[in-house]
């Protein structure tokens, strides 16, 4: 993994360090990668706004030195459409887990892709609910253990890339902790791109996930998103099954909800 570098430490706040994400846990190369989008980008801190709900990856805004917002479980997009549509100039990230995005924020996440508001959505998916306690998730694969699963859960898991281009999100990918030298260019097309941005990031809960499956150390479950995923463009159909696809899954260029609703205000003289 690339070390972190002098050129990102003005999007750092250093004096939050160290995270309290656990060890090996994915969270902070998905983190990681955002700052890497940033300075990709050569954005200015004090233009950037990132927002975080409740859970693991809620954790995300107390870290980046931007302007930042907290906010209540699964309700991250909602106040992030209040900052965009109040301040469309701002380039606005949204950082949740996979509960937060599908669970409690469900009605949120596909009413801000139907409406293509102007926002980069990263959703860290871990197939787990990790801050309380490793409860069964809209996202857990089924057949696989939680600690209210532990004869497996037999439900069937959300597909959160496929349920974002269903909703209307224009621009829609999925990206895994594994692929982590691909993601900050992937992020940073997230944000280029104007209108809903979604980026599922598939990544490892050592602590709850990994330990009720046996899925082995957190470099293990590296090897276990690998072989459950191929790419946006697969050689044969027997690579497919039981897969997920990972890349750029839709990108599409029509009229955010922010220029539309800019736009009726001027016509009605408001």
């Amino acid at each position: 993994m690339p070390r972190m570098g002098k050129n990102l430490e003005r999007y750092l706040r250093r004096q939050s360090m160290p995270s309290l994400w656990c060890p090996g846990c994915g969270h902070g190369s998905i983190a990681r990668a955002i700052l890497g989008a940033l300075d990709s980008l050569s954005l200015d801190p004090n233009q950037v706004v990132v927002l975080g709900g409740i859970g693991c990856s809620g954790r995300t805004p107390f870290y980046v030195n931007t302007n930042a917002m907290h906010t209540t479980h699964g309700r991250a997009l909602a106040f992030a459409t209040g900052v965009k549509m109040q301040r469309p100039e701002l380039t606005t990230i949204v950082t949740m887990g996979d509960g937060d995005a599908v669970g409690i924020g469900g009605n949120h996440f596909i009413h801000a892709c139907r409406r293509n508001i102007d926002l980069t959505a990263v959703v860290y998916n871990n197939g787990i609910y990790g801050m309380t306690g490793g409860q069964t998730a809209p996202t857990t694969p089924t057949n696989r253990k939680s600690t209210t699963s532990m004869w497996g859960s037999i439900d069937t898991p959300f597909d959160v890339a496929e349920l974002a281009i269903t909703a209307g999100a224009s621009f829609v990918a999925r990206s895994t902790t594994f692929d982590f030298a691909d993601l900050p260019a992937l992020i940073s097309k997230a944000i280029e791109h104007r209108g809903m941005s979604v980026v599922e990031v598939l990544t490892h809960c050592p602590t709850y996930f990994g330990r009720l499956n046996a899925l082995g150390t957190p470099v293990e479950m590296l090897d276990y998103e690998r072989d459950m995923t191929f790419a946006a463009e697969p050689p044969s159909r027997e690579d497919i099954v039981g897969k997920k696809r990972v890349g750029i899954l839709r990108d599409e260029a029509w009229e955010d909800y922010g220029t539309r609703y800019r736009a009726m205000c001027e016509a009605v003289g408001r």
